[in-house]
């Protein structure tokens, strides 16, 4: 867990008014209190009006106003179903962070914007992601990040297997198919592939360098060129 998300949770723990020792933060955020005795001496210094002292515990001062998280109706609709969206077809990782946000953007919320959120009737069944797939595309997205060399093997439509080692640029999502774009080194041109076609997908150690003609942006003029009009683009 990254330190701000940290501090906040504190905060959040802190608001619900009962009296939290340092042993039940550490537990709570699965760190040592050690580190919950420094996270609140940080917070206190930045004029978080945090009471208690160690070995005592901690509550957050009841006269805390902090002003209402406002959003409108349609921001609302657009933020819950991002997140139904992620929940169904996203990474394991994203899937975890989408419920945290909501939970996060809830707590905040004035009470009749949190009544708001059962009411919005737009759901995205997520029973086709495979955990295996959510796994994968975990995977697939640090490599684009860290520009990281791929190695797989890969099933065509027509049934063809070939081995492929890959620079891999993005992440792209067609109706229900994600697809990797990269530079291909075997066909030495961009090669779009269906996640679920992959198999034994392997991070090579092999950090690349985007060259001239081998980028995103290049893919993505040569795309726009073939497929017209949004369409899928051709498979590898």
């Amino acid at each position: 867990m990254r330190r701000a998300d940290r501090l906040f949770r504190i905060v959040r723990i802190l608001r619900g008014g009962r009296l939290q020792t340092a042993r039940m933060l550490a537990e709570k955020l699965e760190v040592s209190e050690r580190t919950i005795y420094r996270d609140v001496s940080d917070l206190q210094t930045s004029g978080m009006p945090i009471e208690g002292e160690a070995g005592v515990g901690y509550t957050l001062r009841r006269d805390l106003d902090l002003p209402p998280l406002m959003f409108t109706r349609d921001e609302l609709t657009a933020l819950v179903l991002g997140a139904r969206l992620v929940r169904a077809w996203g990474g394991a990782a994203s899937t975890v962070a989408a419920d945290q946000a909501l939970q996060r953007i809830e707590a905040v919320l004035p009470a009749d914007l949190r009544e708001r959120l059962d009411a919005i009737l737009m759901y995205a069944p997520g029973f086709q992601m495979p955990q295996l797939l959510r796994e994968r595309l975990d995977v697939l997205h640090e490599a684009c990040v860290d520009r990281r060399v791929l190695a797989f093997a890969y099933t065509r439509e027509d049934g063809q297997s070939s081995e492929r080692e890959v620079r891999p640029l993005a992440l792209y999502f067609w109706s229900g198919v994600w697809t990797l774009a990269a530079w291909c080194e075997l066909r030495k041109d961009f090669r779009t592939f269906r996640m679920d076609r992959m198999q034994d997908v392997q991070v090579l150690g092999r950090e690349f360098i985007q060259k001239k003609g081998q980028r995103l942006e290049d893919y993505l003029r040569q795309v726009t060129k073939q497929s017209p009009g949004g369409a899928l683009p051709k498979l590898a």
